[in-house]
């Protein structure tokens, strides 16, 4: 057990804000875009934030692509839904479905206002079930959305796992960059993930309220440890060095800057937080 004071606590919060990476603070206040892409996740209510919206606002987009297939973070999808109150009777049917899949499972249950709008023609819905990590998500959003005959998305919202939603981000720029002129893609975590202590000193996860209007069921959440994991794999990925996935290593997404603070941020809690990488 790691136990962590408050000085920890407002590191974790560092990483976590510069990682989510808030450009699209509500899908239901945003401008409308051309494009919607929902990258699969565990986190569960970070789908029904994304459904919701788009059955309240048919002007959000015309077309939605959920993408994900089955990569080494599936099993953390399976596992949400068989916990999960309502969609817990699908746990029998989404053994070996692609992320994108299982979603596609969720929307089409629970979602009929949505289900209208896709059969009648006013949304297209495709599906990608090929990627497992952030820049596949994008590069197999562009071969889809290229296969249907969807125009190049001057402006685009790609909505991700907040812990991922800077790279993945970076990883569509690097998949259009040779687009002119430039597309517009903003990452839209929906929320922002907050860590506190409550007065028995256990850690809490919670939806930052102050940062989206997003109504997040806090139980749907990361496991502490995973969550962390999460966080502290992220900053040496996004590093531009010949370790990181930057254009002076492995060219997966364009340059990011990590700034100062959050460089000390992550080399505190990787002693605290025991993180090996």
């Amino acid at each position: 057990m790691v136990f962590l004071s408050q000085a920890d606590v407002a590191d974790i919060n560092t990483l976590s804000r510069y990682l989510s990476h808030l450009q699209v603070s509500s899908l239901y206040t945003c401008s409308s875009v051309d494009v919607v892409v929902f990258c699969g996740n565990a986190i569960l209510p970070i789908a029904h934030n994304v459904f919701s919206a788009l059955e309240a606002r048919p002007d959000l987009t015309k077309t939605l692509v959920i993408c994900g297939g089955i990569g080494h973070s599936t099993r953390f999808l399976y596992e949400a839904i068989k916990d999960h109150s309502e969609y817990c009777h699908l746990a029998d049917n989404i053994d070996g479905l692609s992320e994108a899949a299982v979603y596609e499972l969720i929307l089409t249950e629970f979602y009929p206002n949505l289900v209208k709008r896709i059969k009648s023609g006013q949304m297209k819905c495709i599906i990608e079930a090929n990627s497992t990590n952030c820049g596949a998500n994008a590069i197999e959003t562009r071969r889809v959305l290229e296969l249907h005959s969807v125009p190049l998305p001057m402006s685009c919202v790609v909505v991700q796992d907040p812990t991922m939603s800077l790279r993945t981000l970076a990883a569509f720029q690097r998949t259009y960059q040779d687009v002119e002129p430039t597309l517009e893609f903003l990452a839209c975590p929906t929320f922002v993930p907050m860590v506190s202590l409550d007065e028995k000193g256990k850690l809490r996860i919670r939806a930052d309220d102050s940062l989206s209007t997003a109504d997040i069921d806090s139980s749907g959440l990361w496991e502490s440890h995973r969550f962390f994991d999460l966080l502290m794999g992220e900053i040496p990925r996004l590093r531009d060095d010949t370790d990181g996935y930057g254009p002076k290593g492995k060219g997966f997404i364009v340059h990011v800057d990590v700034p100062e603070e959050v460089e000390a941020a992550w080399s505190r809690l990787r002693k605290v937080l025991h993180f090996k990488r």
